[in-house]
């Protein structure tokens, strides 16, 4: 048992490394699933949304991420940074303090000279109202000299600028392209797929050596109790044995003391049945006994003989009495 304890101990401390790695397997593929998937709902809900509403910046939750392209913005944005939009009002928007102060909102909007529905995103200078009376932007991008052309309208606000980034749109270009495409989708695929049959592979070769150890373990538990149950056969069997052969001693012993029974028993046997059986009458009892009374006698005559035969007994007591006293 002990030497199964040992053995079973030696494959644990065996499967320790297997196991940490089987642990940092498992941390890397929540860390990739808490990373991926989320990006997989937000993407498919973006997309969704542009088709559903095509005249709308599709947004999740309220919020956007977008790509800087140009300079425009350095160096409050560079070029290749991955900025966070959020939804705002077009009331809530508010202009620079003094011109040229940059302290008016960074707000992203549909470029109303392009045919395109390009977004610019620059800082609001101004908040005022366009040939309609309607509400507008002026805006300018820190890093340009002239403020824009056209006032933004406020149906093509988008957002307000939140935080960037830093090279993040670069590699989310790159993601876009065939090149990226196959690394974001078919190498995950693939890592997936070859980590499960890893895992699979491994978990089958741990089963595999829990289920040996397991039955080596149960092949032990049956050869001591196979060897429990021989050892109590074996003392049975000596018991039985002992038992025999006392038996076979005491048997031999038993014809030496039968003459001294037999005799004593013989012995025995005749004062039980004297003790038994009562004594005879004498023959002078039996003269005198009722049987000896001849027939067709009368009461009177009766009893005249038996008067007749005790004084006769009387008589024959004391001659047998003279008889026995010793001779001077």
């Amino acid at each position: 048992m002990n030497k199964d304890k040992e053995t079973i101990n030696q494959d644990n401390e065996a499967t320790k490394p297997v196991a940490k790695r089987h642990k940092a397997f498992t941390v890397i593929g929540i860390i990739l699933c808490v990373i991926l998937i989320p990006v997989l709902v937000i993407n498919v809900t973006m997309i969704i949304k542009s088709y559903t509403n095509p005249d709308e910046y599709p947004m999740f939750a309220g919020y956007t991420m977008m790509i800087v392209l140009s300079p425009s913005m350095e160096d409050t944005i560079m070029t290749g940074d991955l900025i966070l939009v959020k939804k705002a009002e077009p009331e809530d928007i508010k202009g620079e303090s003094a011109k040229g102060a940059q302290d008016g909102d960074i707000i992203s909007f549909f470029d109303p000279d392009s045919e395109k529905q390009s977004v610019l995103t620059h800082r609001c200078v101004e908040v005022t109202k366009d040939k309609d009376g309607s509400l507008a932007f002026k805006t300018k991008g820190d890093n340009n000299v002239s403020e824009d052309l056209s006032l933004a309208p406020a149906k093509n606000l988008i957002g307000t600028y939140i935080t960037r980034i830093p090279g993040a749109g670069n590699i989310a270009m790159w993601l876009q392209t065939t090149p990226g495409l196959i690394v974001c989708v078919a190498v995950p695929i693939v890592l997936l797929v070859a980590y499960d049959l890893i895992m699979k592979k491994r978990y089958d070769k741990n089963k595999k050596k829990d289920t040996d150890a397991l039955l080596a373990e149960l092949e032990s538990l049956r050869a001591q109790q196979a060897e429990s149950e021989n050892a109590e056969e074996a003392k049975a069997d000596a018991a039985n044995e002992q038992a025999a052969q006392a038996q076979a001693e005491k048997k031999t012993e038993e014809p030496k003391k039968e003459p001294k029974s037999d005799d004593s028993e013989t012995a025995e046997k005749p004062e039980e049945k004297q003790s038994e059986t009562p004594a005879e009458p004498k023959a002078e009892e039996k003269a005198g006994d009722d049987s000896a009374v001849p027939a067709g006698m009368t009461a009177e005559e009766l009893e005249e003989f038996r008067e007749f035969q005790r004084m006769k007994k009387a008589k024959m007591a004391a001659e047998s009495k003279d008889e026995e006293k010793p001779e001077e």
